[in-house]
């Protein structure tokens, strides 16, 4: 495993997103604590979670308690774990998804998600969403004050522009230590945000870091699958690899900031992801690849 830095601490160059294990068509709690214990045996240290990663109404932390209790039960020191959290969304069990970044709401969102994981302060705090209907620097002040009550070591801002990402900078300083938006090979919208990001020394954690690359590895020996980007394919057959893994890859070469969170709700899904820190793509295959088509006419801020 490689490693890259979020604020002062070292994590992980790939992390585990950790939703899958508890929304929709999730696991049983037996595979997904399995999940969990793969990724820290696999050399990761950075788990994404959100109190609003739940699948029904009224099981608001369902994701950070299911890691809370996959981390007791590893048997292993989990000291050096960063455990990302989120507050700021909800989800009322219909599937859909609401936004309440109201400063009231986030503080009791973070205290709620503080006793969820059973830790002293939160390593990282994220403002899940701007909320249209709160001023964004009111929302990012509760960071603020989180910050300064302690509950908090560390704060982060998702689904934002570059405009938001300043305003946080300003108002938060060196409290502010990364930024959340979507950004895979099929969607890299987000291009001016993980530039800004990077001059800033901000991470980068790229949500659904594997949109456009298909779940299936092969379609037969050596027969890329149907998918949005072909290259990756071709190059994982080249390589011997699933070409989720060279997607990751990618993704670490386009910044130092980029630390790549992709969802998994296998074992063996976040073991093949954990393997991209190490897989070496040429000059050649890079530019390949950052040559490759992508979607058109996507929000990066709409998770």
């Amino acid at each position: 495993m490689r490693y890259r830095f979020i604020g002062d601490t070292s994590v992980s160059a790939v992390g585990l997103g950790a939703m899958p294990l508890s929304i929709e068509h999730r696991p049983d709690e037996q595979r997904a604590i399995a999940t969990i214990h793969a990724a820290l045996d696999a050399g990761v240290t950075l788990i994404d979670t959100a109190d609003s990663y739940h699948w029904h109404a009224g099981e608001a932390g369902h994701n950070e308690l299911l890691i809370a209790r996959a981390l007791a039960r590893s048997g292993g020191d989990t000291s050096h774990l960063l455990v990302a959290t989120k507050g700021g969304r909800g989800r009322p069990g219909d599937g859909s998804w609401t936004v309440a970044a109201a400063p009231s709401h986030l503080k009791r969102a973070a205290e709620a998600s503080l006793k969820r994981l059973g830790v002293e302060a939160i390593g990282l705090y994220q403002l899940h969403k701007p909320d249209p209907a709160v001023p964004w620097a009111d929302s990012v002040g509760a960071l603020r004050e989180l910050l300064d009550a302690g509950t908090i070591r560390s704060a982060g801002i998702s689904n934002v522009t570059t405009e938001q990402i300043r305003e946080a900078h300003a108002i938060l300083g060196e409290g502010l230590v990364s930024v959340q938006n979507q950004y895979s090979p099929a969607v890299r919208v987000s291009e001016p945000e993980l530039r800004l990001s990077t001059q800033l020394g901000l991470a980068f954690l790229p949500w659904s870091p594997l949109g456009g690359i298909s779940r299936s590895s092969l379609d037969g020996p050596g027969r890329p699958t149907a998918a949005v980007h072909t290259a990756f394919h071709r190059i994982a057959v080249r390589h011997g690899v699933s070409p989720q893994r060279v997607a990751l890859a990618w993704l670490l070469t386009r910044s130092p900031a980029m630390i790549p969170v992709p969802g998994a709700s296998r074992p063996a899904s976040i073991r093949d992801s954990a393997k991209a820190a190490g897989l070496e793509l040429s000059e050649a295959e890079r530019l390949q690849l950052d040559d490759a088509p992508q979607s058109p006419s996507v929000d990066p801020h709409s998770q």
